[in-house]
């Protein structure tokens, strides 16, 4: 596995608890039935997770650690969510061939060393005529207004920082590339956005970002590589809290998808 980028910082998890099944897994939630077992890979704090377990049998969630899966453990306890939890390396899965019937990975390919072993170990456990489902943000596509250069240098560090732990940021445009290596040849592919547009929207999303680039993993790994001083880092989130008050604020985050069935 690689380093994960973002960490588990507070900031870090603020965003990832935001996600939910309707605006993560839109692309995937017609093709559910409830009789199916799914199995959902690098589950995070397990927001979409507990969605997921309202609309199938069964849901088996995994994380590449026991610490990783505690978080997953506390929001499925909140929510009151049964779902068996599995410490797992999505590039060899603990499960027989041919165990789910969909298995689901959000914003997981883009931080795993191998994406196309992770995509073929994915098909593996997935019954015949079941389905793979992968969403992944593609860093280069993200796009807003005003363009603060502070925020331009702020993508240049993550995906160089991204880059160098193994992983990689512009993960999106790749997927259906992936998946053909691995072997996956009935492939839909598909787009969506994230938007923050609205004045809650876009106080949330700058408050989160002006945090984490001075607060989280990424912050101390680029000042210790070099690659960045505090004093710039807190120039980016500067430029965040500029951004959040701009009433003409705007930001896309752009997203791959593809639904692969299996055969």
């Amino acid at each position: 596995m690689t380093a994960y980028t973002h960490g588990h910082h507070d900031s870090v998890l603020r965003s990832h608890r935001w996600r939910t099944a309707q605006n993560s897994a839109g692309y995937l939630l017609p093709h559910l039935r409830p009789t199916d077992r799914l199995l959902d890979v690098g589950a995070g704090p397990g927001t979409i997770t507990a969605d997921l377990t309202g609309l199938v049998a069964h849901v088996t969630a995994t994380e590449i650690g026991p610490g990783e899966l505690d978080l997953t453990r506390s929001t499925l306890v909140e929510r009151d969510a049964a779902v068996e939890l599995v410490v797992a390396d999505v590039h060899d899965l603990p499960f027989d061939d041919a165990t789910f019937d969909v298995t689901h990975a959000h914003q997981v390919l883009q931080h795993v060393s191998d994406p196309v072993q992770a995509l073929r170990e994915m098909a593996r456990v997935t019954k015949p005529g079941g389905i793979v489902a992968v969403r992944d943000s593609d860093y280069t596509g993200f796009t807003w207004r005003p363009r603060l250069p502070a925020l331009d240098h702020w993508l240049d560090l993550y995906r160089a920082a991204a880059r160098a732990n193994g992983g990689e940021p512009d993960a999106g445009r790749r997927l259906l590339a992936w998946a053909h290596a691995a072997g996956l040849e009935d492939v839909t592919a598909s787009s969506s956005t994230w938007c923050y547009a609205t004045p809650d929207e876009r106080t949330w999303w700058a408050g989160m970002w002006a945090e984490r680039i001075v607060s989280s993993a990424i912050a101390q790994q680029l000042t210790e590589s070099g690659s960045a001083t505090p004093a710039e880092l807190q120039e980016i989130s500067e430029a965040w809290a500029a951004w959040g008050a701009d009433p003409d604020g705007w930001f896309s985050v752009l997203h791959g998808e593809l639904l692969c069935r299996v055969r």
